[in-house]
């Protein structure tokens, strides 16, 4: 016996295959789409979904998370993640791009370092703020833990983030190690000491599972970013002083950034 497959529209606005619909209305099961009908509403559900996503996705990455899960969480149909973003991916780049902007205007590169402040203050602020991105208590915490995965394991999003924010970051790191070495931004130093320094800064989040077993009374939370980062200042400003153009030593006189009392 031949069926015909015709379609037709059920409750809620979503046209389907009418013999699947014969198997979902006698069990009562109607599907609906988010309702258009009013605005406050839907702005709570997008902020929900990010809410929730920004949370999913620091837990366990983007390969690892579902919609259904974020949805879950956010008290949603699982069909809003495709009504307010058009999908995973979407979303995803959407939470990282709002807690990558959550953190920088909470911890932004120079904090409240003066625009005429030495190079090596400007440094230790751009080491401090740095750190304290990584180690807040709060939902700042979800940017660098996604920005760990991305690093290891990159998302369409990164080229993104690299153009917004990354190589901007980048560029100032090497304008202010380039002041301090006194020589060329193309110079090698200047590019070897910057990815020094923020191997430094990073360690501490990638490691952060082995750091507690091997060192238990090392800190990990907003009462190490001090000593951390003087201690980064510190032993990279040595560093950058055996690095030195001898001229530059000598007209500068390069010393390490006083601690703060």
């Amino acid at each position: 016996m031949e069926s015909k497959s015709c379609r037709g529209a059920i409750p809620g606005n979503i046209v389907v295959d009418r013999l699947n619909g014969c198997f979902n209305h006698p069990f009562g099961v109607h599907l609906k789409t988010p309702s258009h009908s009013n605005p406050a509403s839907q702005d709570e559900t997008r902020r929900r979904l990010l809410e929730a996503a920004g949370t999913v996705f620091a837990e366990v990455g983007f390969r690892c998370a579902t919609v259904r899960e974020v949805c879950r969480r956010a008290g949603t149909n699982i069909a809003a993640v495709n009504y307010h973003f058009g999908g995973k991916e979407t979303l995803y780049a959407e939470v990282l791009r709002r807690s990558q902007r959550k953190a920088f205007e909470k911890y932004p590169p120079l904090l409240d370092v003066a625009a005429d402040a030495p190079p090596e203050e400007k440094l230790r602020a751009f080491i401090r703020s740095f750190l304290l991105r990584q180690f807040d208590e709060g939902p700042i915490t979800q940017f660098g833990r996604m920005m760990s995965r991305e690093m290891v394991d990159p998302t369409a999003a990164l080229d993104g983030l690299l153009k917004e924010r990354i190589r901007p970051m980048a560029d100032r790191l090497r304008r202010l190690v380039a002041a301090i070495l006194g020589c060329p931004l193309k110079d090698e130093r200047v590019r070897l000491c910057c990815f020094s320094i923020v191997g430094q800064c990073v360690f501490f989040q990638h490691c952060r599972a082995v750091i507690p077993r091997l060192f238990p009374e090392q800190q990990l939370d907003a009462a190490a970013v001090e000593p951390l980062a003087e201690h980064i200042t510190r032993f990279s400003l040595a560093a950058m002083r055996r690095l030195s153009d001898p001229q530059t030593l000598r007209r500068r006189r390069i010393a390490p950034v006083r601690g703060r009392g």
